[in-house]
């Protein structure tokens, strides 16, 4: 039987189905196949990596699974490519970290690096439309909270305003990085409570750094945007520490 890759001879203890899948993913990848072409059959897979069908069926499980391919039934039905969405992509690497032990302090150490850069790439390229929606999320929240829920929503929707920055980055791995960070925040936020108590200076710095940054985007001040987005970000960190810290000492006392 010939080797499946040049890979799977590096990682002895990776499974045969593993293998194949990752086999599948570099032929697909020479071929230049697109999201919707038609995968070979099951008798062809199996020729081509000399693999049982109940192996390939297993890779194509495994394939499925990660969102990499698509199978219809009926007529026409088969295993197409299919494009991972980046919520999917989004979920699938949020479970990697599900048991994790982060931080706030994790996230803003990459945040305080990259978020600026994203501003000021995005100074003076937004659209009109863009600019009214980041100015329309942050009216969600243009006055301090009148209670516990209203402080989740109002802070979840403040990180809103980072996500939508993400989406129009040129960059694909620096927006997708930026939005993957805004997620795990948000999850990070609401399941440890760290809306909880109200934080006033929370809410107005971070109010205020997002309306100023808005206008430096709108009149393509790019080092103005990198400076408002750090000190966001260097403000935002501290306070959050603060929450973090409060919630942990909250927990001791319980």
């Amino acid at each position: 039987m010939p080797p499946v890759t040049s890979r799977s001879k590096t990682d002895a203890k990776v499974s045969r189905p593993v293998q194949v899948a990752e086999a599948i993913k570099d032929w697909v990848v020479e071929q230049g196949l697109q999201a919707g072409d038609r995968l070979p059959g099951e008798t062809e897979l199996i020729d081509r990596f000399g693999m049982a069908k109940g192996t390939i069926r297993e890779a194509m499980r495994i394939l499925e699974a990660q969102g990499l391919i698509k199978t219809r039934t009926g007529p026409g039905g088969g295993s197409f490519v299919h494009e991972v969405s980046r919520q999917r992509a989004k979920a699938l690497l949020g479970n990697y970290f599900y048991f994790k032990d982060l931080t706030i302090g994790d996230i803003y150490q990459l945040r305080i690096l990259l978020e600026p850069e994203l501003a000021a790439a995005l100074a003076g390229k937004l659209s009109e439309d863009v600019l009214q929606q980041l100015e329309d999320n942050i009216a969600e929240y243009d006055r301090p909270a009148q209670d516990i829920e209203e402080e989740r929503v109002q802070h979840v929707a403040s990180l809103r305003f980072h996500a939508i920055l993400a989406e129009q980055a040129d960059n694909p791995i620096l927006g997708f990085i930026v939005d993957f960070m805004v997620n795990l925040l948000s999850d990070l936020t609401v399941y440890r409570r760290l809306y909880s108590p109200p934080n006033f200076e929370l809410w107005r710095q971070g109010h205020d750094h997002q309306k100023a940054l808005v206008s430096a985007l709108r009149y393509g001040d790019a080092q103005r945007a990198r400076e408002i987005m750090t000190d966001h970000m260097e403000t935002a960190w501290k306070l959050m520490r603060r929450q973090e810290v409060e919630m942990q000492n909250r927990f001791i006392s319980e």
